[in-house]
């Protein structure tokens, strides 16, 4: 099995869940590659059985280097019409989704407009999404964000717990998707 795992970090968040979901993929077997989205633009997601996509939440949207490489790609494969009416599933291609947030006044809310936004470009090349994952990390630069949002004190975060919860989830996809 090949998976790519392509991501935007501000602040090193993002990258941490990045960093943990490759390193449970290679420990599983799988031929995993990581890469930061401006490195990205010549991967070819169709080559991979599993792609993970992730961004951080701001302002309910991904930060627009995640927007400009979803739109680029987009148009990349509309133009070789690989998008296609109903969206068919594409069989043996699976994606999963991912966001950080902090979420100082609506919680989680804040970041699933990310995740959508993203499973929805997935889901229009025809890929079986099969996870959407949500992981809270630290406000950086703004300790009342970080201590005196919805969430409580998030400083630290994602921390090993969440990468813990994490590496579970990706060993549950790949049960899920070897049958």
């Amino acid at each position: 099995m090949k998976a790519l795992i392509i991501y935007w970090s501000g602040t090193g968040n993002t990258q941490k869940v990045a960093e943990t979901i490759d390193n449970t993929l290679k420990n599983s077997g799988v031929d995993s590659v990581l890469k930061p989205v401006k490195e990205a633009g010549d991967e070819d997601l169709y080559d991979y059985d599993l792609v993970f996509i992730g961004s951080p939440s701001f302002m309910w949207q991904p930060p627009e280097p995640v927007m400009r490489y979803i739109k680029d790609k987009m148009n990349h494969y509309r133009e070789r019409d690989y998008v296609k009416l109903s969206s068919p599933k594409v069989p043996g291609k699976y994606g999963v989704v991912f966001a950080t947030y902090s979420g100082p006044h609506t919680g989680v809310n804040e970041a699933i407009p990310v995740g959508k936004y993203i499973g929805q470009f997935l889901e229009h090349l025809g890929f079986d999404i099969v996870g959407e994952w949500y992981y809270v990390g630290e406000f950086h630069g703004s300790e009342e964000n970080s201590t005196k949002g919805r969430l409580g004190d998030i400083r630290g975060r994602p921390n090993q717990q969440d990468l813990d919860k994490l590496a579970g989830d990706v060993k549950k996809v790949l049960e899920k998707i070897s049958g």
